[in-house]
């Protein structure tokens, strides 16, 4: 077997320090803010020329807390409820043999002048804090763009969503621009498919808190908003 040896080029900072309550795919919030601070050898702003015409990206990067030593060839996708198997590479499950991912971000901004040299601002990633990314590439609508493409199972994704009860006295507990992207998140169900007991309390580190919440049925509701120590 070739092993092929690749650099990380940038990381993701995001308001996910662990992996629970990520979406399970970009694009679904579009209030989710994150940034892309290259590593010291790549901030040369010369490599952003022209990136500022392109309105989103695709970003490849490393499911950096699933990487194993194995794999399987079938998993069980969480939309399908965790228990049916489906094949590896008929999914985007970070349990594959490479552990990549595949996402496509919004560009809002190129900003050249920080401590950290040129850094990308996106919205809509699905990628927790300290994410190690390969490349950045843009996406292009005429290549990209398949509007008559099937989905397969995914297609009753939106039978996830939840109502989310978050009372204005314990949303004004978080940061402004945080609030709407946190509903987002929570309005996608974060729990774990195989976890349904409504009497169970989940906590969602988010923004600097922790977002307590239990599920009845289709509603969501927010018991607490702890700050993270």
């Amino acid at each position: 077997m070739q092993n092929v040896e690749i650099q990380v080029i940038a990381r993701m900072r995001s308001d996910f320090p662990t992996k629970f309550g990520i979406p399970r795919q970009p694009s679904l919030v579009e209030g989710l803010r994150s940034t892309i601070v290259f590593e010291p050898e790549f901030r040369n702003p010369d490599t952003l020329r022209g990136l500022e015409g392109f309105s989103h990206l695709w970003i490849i990067w490393q499911f950096s807390e699933a990487v194993r030593s194995d794999w399987s060839p079938t998993v069980r996708p969480p939309r399908l409820g965790g228990n049916t198997r489906m094949g590896v590479f008929a999914t985007r499950s970070p349990f594959r043999p490479n552990s990549l991912g595949l996402s496509c971000v919004k560009l809002e901004r190129v900003e050249y002048d920080t401590k950290d040299g040129a850094v990308i601002h996106v919205s809509g990633a699905d990628l927790m804090d300290g994410t190690p990314i390969f490349d950045i590439k843009p996406y292009i609508p005429y290549a990209d763009a398949h509007p008559d493409a099937l989905g397969g199972f995914t297609d009753t994704a939106e039978d996830f969503l939840l109502e989310v009860d978050f009372s204005p006295a314990l949303l004004a507990l978080l940061p402004e621009s945080k609030r709407q992207a946190a509903i987002g998140v929570l309005s996608h169900d974060p729990r774990p498919s195989y976890q349904r007991k409504p009497e169970r309390i989940y906590g969602l580190p988010f923004a600097g808190f922790d977002i307590r919440f239990r599920v009845v049925e289709k509603k969501l509701s927010v018991l607490e908003v702890v700050p993270l120590e």
